[in-house]
């Protein structure tokens, strides 16, 4: 057993350290940090197991207390997909800054409802609304905004998860695309000061339907910014470790189940960093904001899956090949080797915090991307087998990859198949 007991060394010191004995068979431990050493005796039972976390070590992030403090305070706050992994943390995070009104809006009245707890709990002092209904529903967000004028509206609602959105490419379209149009209406309608986007390094080149909703989203906004008082930004990140769907719990749960742990290539890398981090990052960005930018968070070093994996068998007391195996499965529907977090074109530019970004932002005809738009939305709302075909001609980033194109082509033949077949079938009469 290897025992880490340098509290005071930083988590990229760590990381390094950790690494070299990675290489080793023994299993690792790690000392608490300083402030546990001076507060509590350290005994055997304070040292705890070494994290993914820590493996991915990296600096901790600073961020401007004061001008997100001066951003929140005193502000109506409104979070759409305020129950979700990144709408729950900054929820936390906007709690502790006292807003007068903290407005958490959600489709999902179970994640709702676990927030609401939680922050009644560890705030009873905030003034909390949560609202449960959809950004699709233009009457529900249109009246909630009526209601309470929030000054700034944090947008996380979305369907996120790529291999699921390229079997509903429609379902990507109505949330994602038009929940942010309505959403974003609906803020310049009733005065909203700033709106903020969560977006994804996935919205950049994108070869899925998800990504390339949510680069739709980032045009709209732009779009938005350009003749109403409202001030839209975006905010683009990586992958976020421990949230719903990602990959560590995943790989906790399968080899809870004995394994194998499933990699989609043995090459596919990702970008990572904590929710908390992001969403700091989140509220840094959008409190110096002017309007108009897409801002990129620095995401650190790129990571192997592979290498996740192997180290969370490692870390875990297994071994590679004897105890614990790891399946690789083939790319999934729209997944690329790599995810990139700028298109070339955008270029970068930098801010008074050195792990956020502005890119500037692409050219587009906005009067061909709003006929565009019109378009789309009649095609989702009328179950179009030809959404993604659409999409493209709008966003001339996007490329339908030739894989995912005969697999899209073989799937829609056999629901027009079926359709037929369905149609053939006798009305019962009552």
């Amino acid at each position: 057993e290897i025992i880490l007991a340098i509290p005071s060394a930083s988590p990229k010191v760590t990381r390094d350290i950790l690494k070299i004995c990675n290489q080793t068979t023994c299993k690792l431990k790690i000392l608490p940090g300083m402030y546990q050493l001076i507060t509590e005796d350290v005994s055997v039972s304070k040292l705890r197991d070494v994290s993914i976390e820590d493996l991915l070590g990296r600096d901790p992030i600073k961020v401007d207390l004061e001008s997100v403090r001066g951003f929140i305070e005193g502000k109506c706050i409104m979070v759409t997909g305020g129950g979700g992994s990144i709408g729950s943390e900054l929820c936390r995070q906007i709690a502790k800054y006292k807003p007068s009104r903290l407005i958490i809006f959600d489709i999902y009245e179970n994640n709702a409802y676990d927030i609401q707890q939680e922050l009644k709990l560890n705030h009873p002092e905030l003034n909390l609304t949560v609202l449960i209904g959809s950004v699709r529903n233009t009457s529900r967000i249109e009246s909630v905004m009526k209601t309470y004028r929030p000054d700034v509206v944090y947008h996380a609602a979305a369907h996120k998860h790529v291999p699921l959105m390229e079997d509903s490419p429609n379902e990507a379209i109505k949330n994602n695309v038009f929940g942010t149009y309505k959403t974003a209406r609906a803020a310049d309608k009733f005065g909203v000061k700033r709106f903020v986007l969560i977006s994804t390094d996935k919205a950049v080149n994108p070869t899925n339907i998800m990504g390339a909703s949510k680069r739709m989203c980032e045009m709209i906004i732009q779009t938005f910014n350009r003749y109403s008082k409202t001030e839209y930004v975006a905010v683009r990140f990586g992958n976020v470790l421990g949230s719903n769907g990602s990959v560590i719990p995943l790989f906790k749960r399968q080899m809870a189940a004995g394994g194998p742990l499933t990699v989609t290539h043995p090459d596919i890398i990702r970008y990572f960093m904590t929710i908390p981090e992001a969403v700091s990052l989140v509220l840094e960005a959008g409190a110096f904001a002017k309007g108009g930018e897409i801002f990129v968070l620095d995401m650190g070093e790129p990571v192997k899956i592979a290498d996740l994996a192997k180290n969370l068998i490692r870390l875990s007391g297994y071994t590679l090949g004897v105890d614990m195996d790891i399946k690789y499965t083939g790319l999934r529907p729209g997944e690329k080797l790599y995810e990139e977090l700028l298109v070339k074109e955008e270029g970068i530019q930098k801010t008074e915090n050195n792990l956020i970004y502005i890119g500037k932002p692409l050219e587009f005809n906005e009067v061909h991307f709003l006929s565009g738009l019109r378009e789309l939305e009649e095609a989702a709302m009328n179950e179009s087998l030809n959404v993604k075909q659409i999409v493209s001609e709008i966003v001339p980033t996007y490329h339908i990859r030739q894989e995912d194109l005969k697999r899209d082509e073989a799937v829609n033949k056999e629901l027009r198949e079926l359709g037929k077949i369905s149609h053939e079938k006798p009305v019962m009469e009552d």
